[in-house]
């Protein structure tokens, strides 16, 4: 079951990015909103799950496991107050994240009240808008949230209207504030990584494989990753089910269709397990993988229930 349930483990852990981090139209975003030496990016559109009938358990699931500590502990409410986040990664720009949505002032006076209780706090200014530096541990009231991993410091800003706006370099907390949230596109770079969209985006990521690594040289996991280049997810509303799509870029044409014949024998000889469940067999069923040059891809429509529980896992 490994290579079917590994497209939930990146879920998963493409999901955890906001947690980790912060911790638009309804195509979502394209290539042309990230650096072109991005090595990350994810993308979660939280009123279109809100709105939608497959997306609402996904939101759920995300406001019991991410913002629900926020909310009892700061007295913020992202679930409800965040519209969409996108986080990405550049070799030279670092890391960054925009949150968009209308903060209460009252969020945002807590955030900065947070903040300025680390052990290095800073205001500054760039072209009439504020933004802050902050470096250190820190923690809330009760101490239950605690933010550790900060050594090289970080800068955030709210001068943007309905934007909370973070970064590792101040270089671009600079470009962000000038661009208005919004940062000079890839376009037709050589090396451009991959995103998936499609009308009801609920959550779009990618990933160079080279920024990933396994514990062990065993696995089918780690075979995809050392032939692979890039992998991109995403997950849609479709009518009330979450259509995912995976898709792998693979180092030549050859290694995409040896690993697609391996993809698919295992699938095969999963379905025909006569103590596997109902449900597991359908979604085994229902599943396709495909093979186009050297693009491996995977696509499906789930019942959002049979997401939640693996997410759960």
């Amino acid at each position: 079951m490994q290579p079917f349930w590994s497209v939930f483990r990146f879920l998963k852990l493409a999901i955890g990015v906001v947690a980790l981090l912060p911790a638009a139209a309804l195509g979502g975003i394209s290539s042309d909103e990230f650096p072109g030496d991005s090595s990350w990016y994810f993308h979660a559109d939280l009123q279109e799950m809100r709105n939608g009938d497959g997306g609402r358990a996904l939101h759920d699931w995300l406001d019991r496991e991410v913002f629900e500590d926020l909310r009892d502990e700061l007295g913020i409410d992202l679930a409800r107050e965040a519209h969409r986040v996108t986080a990405f990664s550049g070799e030279e720009s670092g890391v960054a994240l925009v949150l968009e949505g209308p903060l209460e002032e009252r969020s945002k006076d807590k955030i900065l009240a947070l903040a300025s209780d680390a052990q290095q706090f800073e205001s500054h200014r760039h072209k009439g808008r504020d933004y802050h530096f902050v470096r250190g541990e820190f923690e809330s009231e009760s101490g239950n949230i605690e933010i550790d991993n900060l050594d090289d410091g970080a800068y955030f800003s709210f001068a943007l209207d309905d934007k909370l706006l973070m970064t590792s370099t101040e270089e671009q907390m600079r470009e962000l504030l000038e661009q208005k949230g919004r940062i000079r596109g890839q376009r037709s770079h050589s090396n451009a990584i991959l995103v998936l969209s499609a009308e009801r985006s609920l959550v779009q990521a990618g990933v160079q494989t080279g920024e990933l690594s396994t514990d062990d040289g065993d696995g089918w996991d780690s075979s995809l990753l050392r032939n692979a280049e890039q992998v991109a997810l995403l997950v849609a509303d479709a009518r009330g089910m979450l259509a995912i799509e995976a898709q792998m870029i693979a180092v030549s044409r050859e290694k995409a269709e040896a690993l697609g014949n391996i993809a698919r024998g295992l699938l095969a000889l999963q379905a025909f397990s006569d103590d596997m469940d109902p449900e597991l067999r359908e979604v085994l069923n229902n599943t396709t993988i495909d093979v186009e040059d050297s693009v491996l891809k995977l696509t499906l429509a789930l019942d959002p229930d049979v997401v939640i529980a693996q997410l759960d896992e």
